[in-house]
């Protein structure tokens, strides 16, 4: 019995009984996790999902896979799974991939002990996932099998009598109009957001904005509003530098009025951060927003448009678990 050491020896026993159980869970334990993959394309004899499939199985750990079929899939594919049955669910694809994924859990799984959720990151922008330092099909896959999860905030915001959730991020605006004018040029990749900025700023309007941030009033004419719970968007645009996805807070990023030329000059900016420095810029942090606009103004959660404007935005502190 370990009582029967000497105190110093009881500790280091149990110290190496606990590495070695550790060791144990990561090694040993049979994991089985759900992978709602978005289909991708073979590049060069390369498939994603069957690299991740392989490795997993390589590491004994049980996996199904569930391929959407259409944009909004990976919601309806949560909603009917039994999660008792899964150590883990994965979202492999974008940002949008992920929403859903978020979205069914919270929406039809969330009075029960939910399972720690992965990114596997094929989309286009995979912003969120950079907050949990996932940027490869590698990185993703060494945090599910080492088991590294974080507590990760979540935002809700109101459309009419619903709920929705986001985790990166969700603007009006001018980013919003941007937003759709690139799902136009989706065949122009990362180049489709920059077409849309261009094209957004030649025909540059302003709204009227009333906005509520803990008790306190923001209101005046308005380019756009981000209210961020992480810091990229649009893949490597740094939009809320100083953000946290765990501090219980967002970060509202404001934009007021300024000409097409002060607009084209600090978008450049966005990919540093510094366009915060900005005299129209106003950063705002808080727990509960309060946003109405004249005229209505589309909403874009974590890069879908879905709902507008008037709406309120809570954040729920460490709501679901990351792995990192």
């Amino acid at each position: 019995p370990l009582e029967s050491l000497d105190p110093l020896l009881q500790l280091n026993w149990r110290r190496t009984i606990n590495i070695k159980l550790r060791s144990f869970k990561i090694i040993g334990h049979h994991m089985k996790v759900a992978i709602i993959a978005k289909p991708t394309k073979r590049l060069k004899g390369l498939n994603p999902l069957e690299k991740a499939t392989q490795l997993l199985s390589s590491h004994r750990i049980a996996h199904d896979v569930f391929l959407t079929q259409y944009h909004t899939h990976a919601f309806e594919i949560v909603k009917d799974l039994s999660l008792e049955n899964y150590d883990a669910i994965v979202a492999m694809g974008g940002d949008g991939t992920n929403y859903y994924v978020l979205n069914g859990l919270l929406k039809f799984h969330g009075n029960k002990p939910l399972p720690p959720i992965g990114i596997i990151p094929t989309g286009r922008g995979n912003s969120f996932a950079k907050d949990l330092n996932i940027d490869s099909i590698d990185d993703s896959l060494s945090a599910i099998l080492r088991q590294n999860t974080i507590p990760v905030d979540v935002c809700c915001f109101s459309q009419q009598k619903n709920m929705g959730y986001f985790i990166n991020l969700m603007g009006f605006g001018f980013v919003t109009d941007v937003a759709k004018t690139a799902a136009r040029f989706g065949w122009a990749g990362d180049l489709s957001y920059i077409i849309g900025v261009i094209y957004r700023t030649v025909g540059l309007r302003f709204h009227q904005l009333e906005l509520e941030i803990d008790g306190n009033r923001y209101d005046g004419r308005n380019c756009f509003v981000e209210i961020c719970n992480s810091r990229y968007t649009g893949g490597n645009m740094l939009m809320a530098p100083d953000a946290h996805i765990d501090d219980g807070q967002f970060d509202a990023v404001i934009l007021g009025p300024l000409n097409r030329l002060s607009l084209l000059n600090t978008f450049p900016k966005i990919f540093k951060g510094t366009h915060i420095s900005h005299p129209q810029v106003r950063v705002i942090r808080g727990k509960r927003a309060v946003i109405r606009t004249i005229p209505e103004k589309s909403l874009l959660p974590d890069g879908e448009i879905f709902g507008q404007t008037p709406t309120t935005i809570t954040v729920l502190p460490r709501r679901v678990r990351y792995f990192v």
